[in-house]
């Protein structure tokens, strides 16, 4: 006979049950607070491993809030707006700056900071398509002095152009740059002169800010965007005979007109920052209502590419820019990535 000393039975215990239950509880406890890391799905059914994805970092030029409209649009303004829908970066246009002194570039760099942004571009102007030695000179140190500004604010890139011939007259009631875009960018070499000519005055202009680009640690990006620049052909007949690592390309993904994904894979292997255009209600210039832009089809090329560079979104569209500069950041954002693995 057993005696009942009034200890109770041991339950019995099912150890592989425990088990799961702890893998799950730590598991889960392990899960909270751990950044969320994206995935994209497996290129084919072959590969069942996923793939870690990294999203580009997407800018906002300041032009997205001004678009040469005549009214006033302070850089502070743009900054704020910039950091309140989101962005990673900014894009300065220089004409578009209040001035380029000193104190006022270091207050643009602390606004940017205290806002979470980096001043990832600058994009300026300056023409050496022209006969004239002395206009040419004229804005080699123009140039020279805008990659000093760019220094001043630590921003790596700004956007160059070649310029253009100068040929194109106002009609009527149309601008000058109306009637550029109606021709599609196009227009004549000032007579007497051979397109020819006009790459050697580009290509010795931009020769010339090279040292000055090297030793402020800042790209020269030159930009497909009219004059000279207006194909993917013309762009790299510079850059190729320059041949610096200093000298990149600016790829606007709005400028092409024609065969528009043949030209921007010529440029995609040489980009150092990405212009995105927007036209959200409607483009400002007609012509640019023809252009459908494939942002996810550019996305893809660029991955292949291996581009982990900037985004800047240059929205050049009749809609609010309270509503379409959002949409445009949602847009690229789905857009660009990269794998990391």
């Amino acid at each position: 006979m057993k005696l009942n000393l009034g200890k109770k039975p041991i339950p019995f215990i099912n150890l592989q049950l425990m088990k799961r239950r702890s893998l799950i509880k730590s598991v889960a406890a392990a899960a909270i607070g751990a950044p969320l890391v994206s995935f994209n799905k497996p290129e084919s059914s072959n590969n069942l491993s996923l793939k870690k994805i990294k999203h580009n970092p997407i800018g906002v030029s300041t032009y997205s809030f001004w678009q040469f409209n005549g009214q006033e649009t302070p850089i502070e303004y743009c900054i704020d707006k910039a950091s309140e829908f989101g962005f990673d970066g900014i894009e300065l246009l220089l004409i578009q700056m209040e001035s380029e002194k000193n104190n006022y570039l270091q207050r643009l760099k602390k606004r940017a900071f205290d806002s979470g942004l980096d001043i990832m571009g600058l994009s300026t102007h300056q023409s050496f398509v022209s006969p004239d030695a002395s206009k040419r000179k004229e804005n080699i140190e123009l140039t020279k002095h805008q990659i000093e500004v760019a220094y001043s604010l630590g921003i790596p890139t700004i956007r160059i152009n070649t310029g253009r011939w100068g040929t194109t007259k106002p009609i009527g009631d149309k601008s000058e740059f109306d009637v550029l875009m109606d021709n599609k960018g196009v227009e004549s070499i000032i007579d007497g002169y051979t397109e020819e000519e006009g790459f050697k005055w580009v290509i010795d202009s931009i020769e010339q800010c090279i040292p000055t680009a090297e030793k402020c640690g800042v790209v020269l990006g030159l930009e497909n965007h009219w004059g000279l620049g207006l194909t993917s052909k013309g762009v790299m007949k510079i850059v190729n005979a320059i041949d610096s690592p200093w000298l990149s390309v600016t790829l606007d993904t709005g400028n092409f007109f024609d065969n528009r994904e043949e030209q921007l894979a010529d440029l995609a292997p040489h980009t150092c920052l990405i212009q995105a255009k927007t036209y959200y209600g409607g483009a400002k210039w007609p012509a640019f209502d023809q252009i459908n832009i494939d942002y996810k089809s550019i996305g893809e090329l660029m991955r292949k590419n291996n581009y982990k560079g900037y985004i800047s979104l240059e929205f050049e569209g009749n809609e609010d820019a309270n509503i379409a500069v959002p949409k445009s950041l949602e847009l690229l954002r789905n857009s660009f990535y990269y794998n990391l693995s």
